[in-house]
């Protein structure tokens, strides 16, 4: 059966057996892949670092009829050390690969790929608030899925806005005629936020009052695991970005 390469984020391991790993990961070009690793548990395993969740590698596998196996392993980005020596960043990628593994079970699209990659690199090196990126993340990824949520218009009428209402089942901002009553509404400041996100508008993420970016980090939560159709439940975890700042 044929070997094939590709670059991949390692999203989760499982044990197995003695000495072996199931590796999940978010490949550049066969989506997702699960793997078992051979003897990667053991202290004289050359590859088993590389192989562990946030890390990006160059791996070489053989194509095997239920699961595949790992011949080889580089890095690509050492991302892991860092990210597990703070807790706030820690907890943001948990909820970023735990996202991808959730949204790329059928399939996965480049974009994604990079999209994670880029997530986690930017949380390694403390660019930005540990939340903010996962935030961004989670807009992003949605809309790469097939989910982005309406910022502007009303995503149900279509009616121009600006409009204060916003509904995770309805798809975003909604207008005062088509909001169901009770809808969650959202202050100008914290929409402006979202679109910040969105855009990777940094600047003005950065400087966001904590009150906006907590309102932001629970819209973007509630919308996220409404579309997913399940918790995410590395967010149980995650800072609410009132006390966070970049690094």
């Amino acid at each position: 059966m044929p070997t094939y390469r590709d670059e991949a984020v390692i999203l989760r391991t499982h044990k197995l057996g003695e000495a072996d790993r199931i590796v999940t990961m978010l490949s550049r070009s066969n989506g997702k892949i699960r793997a078992v690793a051979k003897g990667v548990r053991r202290t004289s395993s050359k590859f088993g670092s590389r192989l562990e969740p946030f890390m990006v590698a160059d791996v070489q596998l053989y194509q095997g009829r239920s699961l595949d196996i790992v011949q080889q392993a580089e890095s690509l980005g050492a991302y892991g050390a860092d990210i597990a020596a703070d807790y706030d960043r820690f907890t943001a990628a948990s909820a970023m690969v735990e996202t991808a593994d959730r949204l790329n079970e059928a399939e996965a699209t480049v974009d994604q790929y990079l999209l994670l990659v880029g997530g986690l690199r930017a949380l390694s090196r403390g660019e930005h608030a540990a939340r903010s990126i996962l935030d961004s993340y989670l807009l992003r990824v949605m809309a790469l899925s097939g989910w982005a949520p309406a910022l502007d218009d009303c995503a149900r009428c279509g009616a121009p806005g600006p409009h204060a209402a916003f509904g995770a089942p309805l798809g975003g901002l909604v207008c005062a005629a088509c909001a169901p009553a009770g809808s969650p509404r959202i202050a100008p400041s914290a929409l402006a936020l979202l679109r910040a996100l969105m855009a990777g508008d940094w600047q003005t993420v950065d400087a966001a009052p904590a009150a906006d970016t907590a309102a932001a980090s629970g819209t973007i939560a509630a919308y996220a695991q409404y579309h997913l159709e399940r918790g995410i439940r590395s967010l149980a975890h995650v800072s609410d970005g009132r006390s966070e700042g970049p690094r």
